[in-house]
Order: C-alpha cells, then structure tokens, then sequence
C-alpha cells in the first residue's frame, strides 16, 4: 500500500474506535538482562555498548522483533521503531555515530516485518511509527550558565542530523514518523522539518506524529512552553497527530491532555508512563491501574490514540486494549480560523 493510503486507514480506524500504540521499549530490553556481548556483537566498536538499546537492532534484532510481536499480540495497531536514539549525536555516546543509517534501517525493517505479520493473521491493518528521540542537545536553551547565548549545535546542524535518521527512516519503509518525548519545542520543529524533506526526497507521503513531554508540575517542557503554546508552535507542520507522552502517570497527564485535546484539530496520540518512579528509578504501576486510569481519558473522550511509555509492558498494553474495546474515539473539533501565536504562553488574536 502508499504512504498516502496508511494515512487513510489510520483516520478511518482512528474515527471508529480508539486506537491502541505500544509500550516502553527500555523496559522490554531491560527484562531480557543481556549482556555486553548480545549489545557488542562483532560489529567491534572501541566503547562498551551494553546499554545501547538501538544498536540491538543489528546486533540481536530477534529480541527486538520478540518485543514488537509481544505488543502487536497485546492488542497494539501501531508500534514505534527502536530507534529512539538512533541519530548521530546520541550514538556518539558509544562511538558508533558512523552506524546511523545502518541502525535506523534495520529497525524500520524489524518493525515492519513485525506489523506486516500481525496483519497476515487477522488482517487487521497495522501500523510503524518511526520512533525519533531528543537528542541530548537544546536549541533552545544553554548548557553554560555563565552564557545564556551558547549553543552546542545549531539549527542546520540538528536539520542535518535529524535528517540523516528520517531518511534511513523511510527507506526501511515506516508509515509516520514520530518526534517524541519533546522537551525542546525548537528541536520538534527542526525534526518535523527534516521529516518533510527526507518524505519529499523518498517521493512519498509520510506524515509526522509529535508527542510533547512535561517536564514538572507547571505542565510546561523544558523550553518553556506550555501544551497549548506548543500546540500554537507547531500546527504548522500538519501533524497527523499530536500528543503526550512521557512525564508523569496517566493520572497526572489528565488536565494536559485534556487542554489540547479542545485545541488540536488533529488526531491525539497519548501514552503515559506506568505512573512516577520509585526510589530505584522503577515503575510499580500495575497493568490495571493503569488502565483503570486511561480509562477516564475514554470517558472525558480525550483521545484517539492510546498506548505506554516508561515502565510499561505488553501486559499493560493488553490491559489498555481491553479498556478501549468499549471506548468513543475523540471527535476531531472543528477550530475557528484565527491568528495563534506562542511565545511561553499561548496568544490568540481577537477577530
């Protein structure tokens, strides 16, 4: 099918029931206790890898195709590529920032082969989100404190960067690609930008998905942006969706969720953590709290797209699917045409 036809398909499912996203990968990796030689492998790099989750995707892609299968089994119409810090800074970390496209590929493939299966079973249609992560470096803010006006990168630096990731992206065929756990709102729209070019360039359409992150109890990221005032920032791009993920429980996301949700005039992806770590960085939310707390979202009809992110398991995801069965999808809200601008807050001009 063409990109244009996966997008069709995601609406139209979207418009009948509440669609169900995957869960944390970390999580998953973490669960399985490799070892530096399953991370390593015989790519033989100069730096320890154990911890290099997306480097898997060469290395042990059976593991990574076994977590994808368990979440399309839990019930998931979408997971998202392990390749959450696939991007050339990120795995400079490791010294295998020459490894990019090698990694982004073979994740794209892994997961596609993944969802194509699934489908062949039931024939229900499912879908790849290209999975692109922050980076550890800010557009937007300084790492000096004696110099508020240093950057560690620039804004073509991170263009190129983020599109050497999309391009490999799409080449091993994902529907969406999705910028997620923004906590920069400059960086999401240089990722959104490099996406439409690497879409452009590939000569089909692959729409973008973008996930907002909160970073404490002022319900703002780290730039300072609250979810409406990212909302007004990034409408632009035409995201197929837009959401949260990340940050806190499903509980705490509520309010957040619920401000753009009367805003967007889009689809809404959400996924939460499996509520706030313990004092060993863990997650101890159960499968069915968790749900029991989406399922409040369902109730208030906040949102379209549902799935886990930190701590979650496909245990999680099954629980969540189940809520859903019963759930009304959101009905995409028809805006008044006005002038919306962002700064830190939203501003919208009177007519």
């Amino acid at each position: 099918m063409s990109q244009q036809s996966a997008a069709q398909a995601l609406r139209k499912a979207a418009s009948e029931r509440v669609l169900v996203f995957d869960g944390g990968y970390g999580t998953g990796i973490q669960n399985r206790k490799l070892s530096e030689a399953d991370y390593a492998g015989d790519l033989g790099l100069d730096a320890d890898q154990k911890g290099n989750n997306d480097l898997l995707n060469l290395t042990r892609p059976d593991v990574i195709r076994d977590i994808h299968r368990e979440y399309l089994e839990a019930g998931a119409d979408m997971v998202e590529t392990n390749t959450f810090s696939s991007t050339s800074i990120a795995l400079a970390d490791y010294k295998a920032e020459h490894l990019v496209r090698e990694v982004n590929l073979a994740g794209a493939k892994v997961a596609r082969e993944a969802a194509d299966a699934a489908q062949e079973k039931d024939g229900r249609r499912r879908f790849v989100a290209g999975a692109i992560g922050p980076t550890n470096k800010t557009l937007s803010l300084s790492p000096d404190v004696e110099d508020p006006g240093f950057r560690e990168v620039d804004f073509d630096q991170m263009l190129g960067v983020y599109r050497e990731q999309c391009d490999a992206l799409i080449e091993g065929g994902v529907d969406f690609i999705l910028i997620e756990t923004i906590f920069d709102t400059l960086n999401a729209k240089v990722a959104a930008m490099a996406a439409q070019q690497a879409a452009q360039a590939a000569g089909r359409e692959v729409p973008i998905m973008l996930s907002f992150t909160i970073t404490d109890n002022s319900g703002r990221n780290l730039s300072g942006h609250t979810v409406e005032a990212f909302w007004h920032a990034v409408r632009h791009a035409q995201p197929i969706a837009v959401g949260v993920n990340c940050s806190f429980g499903a509980d705490k996301l509520r309010p957040h969720l619920a401000a753009l949700s009367r805003q967007a005039d889009t689809l809404i992806l959400a996924y939460p953590n499996a509520g706030l770590p313990n004092d060993l960085g863990e997650y101890d939310q159960e499968a069915d709290e968790t749900a029991e707390l989406v399922g409040v979202w369902f109730k208030e009809n906040l949102v379209n797209i549902v799935g886990g992110c930190c701590g979650t398991t496909p245990a999680h995801i099954a629980a969540i699917a189940n809520a859903a069965k019963n759930a009304e999808p959101r009905t995409i809200p028809e805006v008044e045409r006005k002038t919306r601008l962002a700064g830190l807050e939203p501003f919208t001009m009177a007519a």
